[in-house]
């Protein structure tokens, strides 16, 4: 996609490149899962639905900007304090998508406190 080239900035298409749904961020929520243990490209593309063709380029982008570490042929995310904060996000939103359900089915117009029950029970706390 052509940009222009005046108002273009590294951190405009870094942002781009690290969207939800991208390679680089498929790859990175999968390594931010286990932050202690190293995999292989091909241990990676197993758990990832990404084309084995693309795994080592991404990963070598993600190493160009300090995200991930290698040894020999082994890759694990990088540790670093962004890094901290990504894992958190992506284990937040892991729980959040495991756990929505057990609310979805309940009718909160029936659960809720009568806003005259509420009021009862403040009089109640300040009358001891």
């Amino acid at each position: 996609m052509p940009v222009d080239f005046d108002e273009y900035t590294e951190s405009e298409e870094y942002d781009h490149w690290l969207r939800p749904g991208s390679n680089a961020h498929t790859i990175l929520s999968f390594l931010a899962e286990y932050p202690d243990q190293g995999f292989t490209p091909t241990e990676i593309q197993a758990e990832v639905d990404i084309p084995m063709g693309s795994i080592g380029p991404t990963l070598q982008r993600l190493e160009e900007r300090d995200l991930v570490r290698h040894k020999d042929t082994y890759w694990a995310i990088a540790e670093d304090d962004r890094i901290t904060g990504f894992e958190s996000t992506i284990n937040s939103v892991r729980a959040v998508s495991e756990h929505d359900d057990e609310w979805g089915d309940i009718d909160w117009d029936t659960e809720a406190a009568d806003k005259s029950e509420i009021e009862s029970w403040r009089e109640s706390q300040t009358d001891e």
